[in-house]
């Protein structure tokens, strides 16, 4: 297959819009930001180097749709530039292994919370005491953690994370907050998601971070989640299906499974399956969401809210917002 890769440069202050846009075409919502920065000659610190542009990517799948895409930012871009210094919009053919290779040179180590670290698996880190090191290649599969979403899930999941928990990751793309959980000391971790592409990155990452016994990855979701297809199409679904020899998404109905559920997917996806999260969840267990941009929080609330959900607490980035909810110790998630 053939991809597109979409990139401008843009001022600082233009970042987050632009990353936004092209979340709106790109595959999985992925973005890359390649930021500008200025090393330290005493050591790996660096600051940013805000005198310089930023460049923006995402990429596209070369098929019927990707002229609409390219007219979609084209059309996004010129309305930006009104505001803010915005560069021209290029476009890239690449293969798909030119794809998968074409984000490295833009995903450095990254600190998030307190002691996680998302090291490249190309890339050499030296782990400081306390750190959680996750070795991570995301390949065509959502979850590097430069995303907004991401980094307020993982945020979280460090917070809240305790020795023992049985936890689920609904919508694991990448595998980084299975392996994440697993390595805050999880005893077992479920990670379902429908893109086929998805299931074997997590479990090659599961893999490179020596958690296979603590991670179990399967293609398929939760309730009618099974059912929602893929963005790409079920034509292109199948055939990542045939070529994998994957049988399709597994439809799972556990019932007071998780002291821990993770779910980084879209607001539609949570209120559709907010009473299923809440059924998944153990008696106490904690719903923690991401994926939420900020104009659709409100449903999000209201449909966990009809589940039996509490909520407990609430982060946001720019406009995008992570929520933590618990299902009430002595309380019985309503049915759908």
């Amino acid at each position: 297959m053939s991809w597109l890769e979409f990139s401008v440069e843009i001022d600082h202050e233009a970042v987050e819009s632009v990353a936004e846009l092209f979340a709106q075409v790109g595959y999985n919502r992925g973005v890359a930001i390649e930021q500008p920065f200025l090393g330290s000659p005493d050591g790996p610190e660096y600051t940013i180097d805000t005198s310089r542009p930023v460049v923006v990517r995402t990429y596209v799948p070369l098929d019927e749709q990707a002229e609409e895409a390219r007219a979609h930012l084209e059309q996004g871009l010129w309305a930006l530039g009104l505001l803010r210094p915005i560069g021209e919009l290029r476009v890239r053919q690449l293969q798909e292994e030119d794809w998968a290779n074409a984000w490295k040179a833009h995903y450095p180590i990254r600190r998030i919370g307190q002691r996680l670290v998302i090291v490249p698996s190309w890339l050499e880190y030296t782990p400081q005491a306390d750190d959680v090191v996750l070795h991570l290649d995301p390949g065509m599969a959502f979850g590097t953690g430069l995303h907004p979403t991401t980094r307020l899930c993982l945020e979280l999941l460090e917070a809240y994370a305790q020795p023992g928990q049985r936890v689920l990751d609904l919508g694991c793309g990448s595998g980084i907050l299975a392996i994440a959980a697993a390595k805050l000391g999880a005893a077992a971790v479920l990670a379902l998601d429908n893109d086929p592409i998805a299931v074997q990155a997590t479990r090659e990452n599961v893999t490179r971070n020596d958690v296979d016994a603590l991670v179990t990855t399967v293609e398929g979701s939760l309730g009618p989640g099974a059912g929602l297809g893929h963005w790409l199409g079920d034509d292109w679904a199948v055939q990542q299906r045939q070529a994998l020899a994957s049988a399709g998404p597994v439809t799972y109905e556990p019932e007071a499974a998780f002291d821990l559920i993770l779910a980084n997917i879209l607001a539609h996806v949570h209120i559709l399956l907010a009473p299923h999260l809440a059924r998944a969840l153990a008696p106490g267990g904690l719903l923690l969401t991401s994926g939420i941009i900020a104009e659709r929080e409100a449903e999000v609330l209201a449909a966990f809210e009809r589940a039996g959900l509490t909520p407990v607490e609430r982060r946001q980035e720019g406009e995008w917002v992570a929520l933590a909810h618990r299902r009430p110790p002595a309380e019985t998630a309503p049915a759908p």
